[in-house]
């Protein structure tokens, strides 16, 4: 598989996984018009490289902000890796918040909770 890189803008995150190092890297803001169909590439590539390789795989997240339509959208793309990881993957996420950002941090608490996985949330000031 190639590598999936997609450049981010004002609205929406920029994306990298390299199926080589197997690290997921989603940094920026995330408030598209239309986040389902900015991030449904996103998932049909998870969802191929998922059942093409095994592997650990570390999911790098960095989002200051998303809203609903994203929160959603990223719900799903965690739910993919939470099958992998339920079927023997090593699979965990580091997301990275700045811990004074009270919503931020909220977010990845409740993202947090909906997955089995290991979860790191991580201050900001370390994400690679």
């Amino acid at each position: 598989m190639e590598i999936l890189h997609i450049e981010g803008t004002r609205s929406t995150p920029e994306i990298h996984f390299d199926p080589v190092d197997r690290v997921l890297r989603i940094a920026g803001e995330s408030y598209p018009e239309n986040s389902f169909a900015f991030y449904q590439p996103l998932q049909a590539w998870i969802a191929e490289f998922l059942s093409e390789n095994s592997g650990a795989v570390v999911l790098n997240i960095g989002l200051s902000y998303l809203n609903t339509g994203s929160t959603k959208c990223l719900l799903d793309i965690l739910d993919l890796f939470e099958e992998a990881f339920v079927t023997g993957r090593d699979i965990t996420v580091d997301w990275h918040c700045d811990r004074d950002n009270d919503r931020a941090v909220e977010a990845a608490e409740e993202f947090a909770e909906e997955v089995t996985m290991p979860f790191n949330i991580i201050p900001i000031n370390e994400f690679p």
